[in-house]
């Protein structure tokens, strides 16, 4: 997706955050954009553009953020049972 209006593009990405509960990662995934882009637009340009807006993005990007170490220790976790039943499985054969 190109971006012609640097505006529109905040608004654009603060949008789907909201909508989407999403990351500033899975956002710069889904619009092909590098993270630092997203998280400069919504972080520094929102700022000036809309004030209202952007209080509502930074609300959710603290919650996100706030909860970093949650979802990376889950992933962890998960990680390990992967391996764990992979292990038994060829333990067996």
């Amino acid at each position: 997706m190109t971006f012609v209006n640097i505006e529109k593009r905040a608004f654009d990405l603060a949008n789907y955050v909201l909508d989407n509960k999403s990351t500033i990662r899975n956002t710069a995934k889904y619009f092909s954009m590098a993270k630092s882009t997203v998280h400069y637009d919504l972080s520094y340009r929102l700022k000036k553009i809309d004030y209202p807006l952007y209080l509502e993005v930074s609300k959710l990007l603290q919650l996100n953020f706030n909860e970093k170490h949650l979802r990376g220790g889950q992933a962890t976790k998960n990680k390990y049972k992967r391996q764990q039943k992979t292990s038994t499985f060829s333990n067996k054969c």
